[in-house]
């Protein structure tokens, strides 16, 4: 019996990575967390049938490189790579901290891209699936919003990224959530936004569509989120 396939998921502890996880582990996946926060990232690996937990800087090769060889020496092969390590900022190009802008580009925009470098090789072998988190903000200007201009640079990303995988059989899918209801936002909404489950669950619509069937984009928005 061919063994389960292997589901790498950056930025696991929290949120939308906890979430599709959990939703891939009931899928049959075995599981390679990466995140910083070490505590909630074992807690998570603990609580599924068969996961590890590896702590990840996105920003630093050797954490990425490091990150890879570990999930094949566990497993032996990728299947999927679910690039989601990001936060975001205030608005206005006249706040916030400086440095805290340097880390998110470094984050959002430079960790995916070594996200697809470390994973390309073992996603070719496999014939895998990457995804990468981008956002409703990725594909409308928000004003002052360096967030969103990350969010962009996800979005051509992951179209150069499909380009790039072409012939290969590897599938390129982007997440584009709008309002989720995760530690991204720290107040409550004036609208209902969705639950992580609710993006988990279009991951794992992606990945789970036939060889042929390759879902470029899924943008998905609270029902109530006008823009």
């Amino acid at each position: 019996m061919a063994e389960n396939p292997v589901f790498l998921i950056t930025g696991a502890s929290t949120g939308i990575g906890a979430a599709t996880a959990r939703k891939a582990a009931g899928a049959g996946y075995r599981l390679v967390l990466a995140a910083r926060s070490e505590d909630k990232l074992q807690a998570l690996a603990d609580e599924l049938p068969e996961a590890i937990a590896v702590r990840c800087d996105v920003t630093e090769w050797s954490d990425q490189e490091s990150l890879v060889h570990t999930a094949l020496d566990t497993y032996g092969r990728i299947d999927v790579a679910f690039a989601n390590a990001g936060f975001g900022g205030p608005r206005g190009f006249g706040n916030g901290d400086v440095e805290h802008w340097r880390s998110m580009v470094l984050t959002n925009v430079y960790g995916a891209a070594l996200t697809i470098r470390a994973t390309r090789d073992a996603l070719i072998e496999t014939k895998g699936h990457l995804l990468l988190t981008g956002s409703v903000a990725g594909r409308r200007a928000l004003p002052g919003s360096l967030y969103s201009a990350t969010k962009w640079a996800i979005t051509g990303m992951g179209e150069g990224a499909r380009q790039d995988f072409h012939d290969t059989g590897v599938r390129v899918t982007v997440i584009e959530p709008g309002q989720v209801e995760t530690p991204f936002f720290e107040s409550p909404g004036e609208i209902e936004r969705l639950e992580a489950d609710d993006i988990a669950e279009a991951v794992m619509f992606a990945v789970t569509r036939p060889a042929r069937v390759d879902v470029n984009e899924i943008l998905i928005r609270p029902t109530a989120q006008a823009g």
